[in-house]
């Protein structure tokens, strides 16, 4: 080929990555994303769960929470509802939803992550315009705290197990990580609900994950709701060998979540963001589709609420 013929052709190509990046988005775009995030600071670690030990102060291992400030053995639907809008450490002031997972520590130091962390609001299954909004007061148990490594590998959903530096897909919390480096974990939960019970005696049983083929709701559990994805960040490198959760192993990992979002703005950002098959940040506003718009305003609110 000429010299000529390559930059015509160089820019035959040019000009057709450009096309295709300046496109202007539009309901029928490809749809790579379908979800939200939700950023939240860790609000404080105590030995409560008002899952599994409710009404039990210290009866738990020692759990590290993010989300509504008042959470604690003796949480009810109510009581997070009662803390009032923004007694949260989530961006969301309506958020008032409870998260929180066994918590990190170094030895005997607590390990807390150091910045706001990322709880992803995905669809879990193929029809993302079927999810639904979690109803009021739904609540669950992701993971098994009596997991072995090989359960925990080979968990439903996608499970990228624990990274720092350059080392990924550990089963367990690696014995050294390079100075410097970040411990890392995501899990996925469960995003399909029976549609009745808000929980159940295990905790789990109300819920399951989608058939991994089908990527669809089996049908004691035929309601599609967000598939919830922790990446939680700890800030701990170096010798791991002393680092453990306060419920034992790595593959001990698990996560609770106590849903108490304000009902109208969960359901804009489901509706705008999943079932609208976007990749939204925690306004509802996707950056690679800036024509579609967002959610909430400079406030973290739906529009009009101070």
């Amino acid at each position: 080929m000429s010299s000529k013929l390559a930059l015509l052709a160089c820019a035959a190509a040019a000009a057709l990555t450009a096309a295709f990046f300046t496109t202007p988005a539009g309901a029928d775009d490809v749809v790579t994303h379908h979800e939200f995030q939700v950023n939240c600071s860790p609000s404080h670690h105590q030995p409560d769960d008002p899952i599994v030990f409710p009404g039990l102060p210290g009866a738990s291992h020692d759990h590290t929470f993010l989300g509504n400030n008042t959470t604690n053995a003796n949480t009810t639907t109510e009581s997070l509802l009662a803390a009032g809008t923004g007694n949260t450490t989530c961006l969301a002031p309506d958020d008032l939803s409870a998260y929180w997972f066994p918590t990190v520590l170094n030895g005997s130091q607590v390990v807390l992550p150091n910045f706001a962390q990322v709880v992803y609001y995905k669809s879990g299954v193929l029809d993302y315009k079927s999810v639904k909004p979690f109803p009021q007061g739904l609540r669950y148990l992701a993971g098994d705290m009596n997991a072995t490594k090989d359960q925990f590998q080979h968990a439903a959903g996608a499970i990228e197990g624990w990274e720092c530096g350059e080392s990924f897909h550990n089963w367990d919390i690696p014995v050294t990580c390079s100075p410097g480096s970040q411990l890392n974990i995501r899990y996925q939960a469960p995003s399909c609900w029976d549609g009745v019970h808000l929980d159940s005696a295990d905790h789990r049983s109300h819920m399951a994950y989608p058939d991994p083929v089908t990527l669809t709701c089996p049908a004691a559990h035929p309601v599609p709701v967000p598939m919830l994805e922790f990446k939680m960040a700890f800030p701990v490198s170096g010798d791991m060998s002393g680092v453990h959760l306060s419920s034992g192993r790595g593959y001990s990992w698990h996560y609770d979540f106590f849903n108490a979002w304000d009902p109208e703005t969960l359901a804009a950002l489901v509706t705008h963001c999943i079932n609208g098959g976007l990749q939204c940040d925690p306004r509802g506003f996707d950056v690679y589709k800036p024509d579609r718009g967002g959610v909430l305003g400079p406030n973290y609110r739906l529009p009009g609420r101070p």
